[in-house]
């Protein structure tokens, strides 16, 4: 099963870590995710150098030729648009490549952490079939408190003594923010009328809902992978220099 083929190695990878590190579970996660993005790095790039050509190609003329030649037919002006990118090789969804890479790691992710984090009876029988080493059935069960989540293995919330009764999502509330910062920093791509544009826009809004609400109600290790993934996104994308940071600020329309 090839959902399988990625669970247990990210099993062994989180207890090797763990073990490395001096059994503190909340740092294996976050060594765990800037090493799984920086293995994904290279679709990064992909992302920021689409996303480099797309912004180049609507600003040119020929591209502007068309807007305003078709602006009446907008079958026709996809079609020419579809010729356009074709002829400059360009992916007009190349720049949404590395958040469906990150939503099909999101489920191996999910189930090593749960799985890594049990303590039944059963789920550890299971557990010892899914290690690698003799060594990591000592550290079994693992040491799963971190900070002031006292179970990693439960969704997150922080309780104050001003606000006994109410738990304060933070990891769901950094989710959702550095998840919203990380998709505005992108360079604007396409026009309003284009489709990879639209699915790009779309996601920038729709992408920190969907991450919030999967935090939320899942354990805190991987609210805590979402946030220090979304961390290290963003510095990639400073680090190459191709930050977008006039899309954080509130657009201005001429009047």
């Amino acid at each position: 099963m090839l959902l399988e083929f990625l669970i247990v190695p990210f099993i062994n990878a989180l207890l090797f870590l763990y073990e490395f590190i001096g059994e503190n579970f909340g740092l294996a996660i976050i060594i765990f995710t800037v090493v799984l993005r920086l293995v994904t790095y290279p679709f990064t790039k992909q992302q920021m150098d689409s996303s480099k050509k797309m912004q180049e190609l609507t600003s040119s003329k020929k591209y502007k030729d068309i807007q305003r030649k078709h602006k009446n037919d907008k079958e026709k002006f996809a079609q020419e648009q579809m010729k356009l990118y074709q002829e400059m090789g360009i992916n007009p969804l190349g720049s949404c490549l590395p958040s469906m890479i990150q939503m099909v790691i999101i489920i191996p992710v999910y189930y090593a952490v749960s799985r890594a984090l049990v303590s039944t009876p059963l789920q550890l029988l299971q557990l010892s079939k899914d290690i690698y080493s003799a060594s990591f059935a000592k550290l079994i069960p693992l040491n799963s408190e971190w900070w002031w989540i006292q179970d990693m293995g439960q969704p997150e919330r922080l309780y104050l003594d001003i606000l006994p009764d109410i738990g304060i999502p933070v990891l769901t509330i950094l989710v959702v923010i550095s998840s919203f910062l990380q998709s505005k920093m992108l360079p604007t791509t396409g026009s309003p009328d284009d489709q990879g544009a639209q699915m790009a826009k779309s996601m920038t809004y729709t992408m920190p809902i969907m991450f919030a609400l999967i935090a939320y109600s899942s354990p805190a290790g991987l609210a805590l992978y979402f946030l220090i993934s979304n961390l290290v996104g963003i510095l990639q994308y400073i680090l190459m220099g191709r930050v977008d940071l006039s899309n954080l600020l509130p657009s201005r329309k001429n009047t």
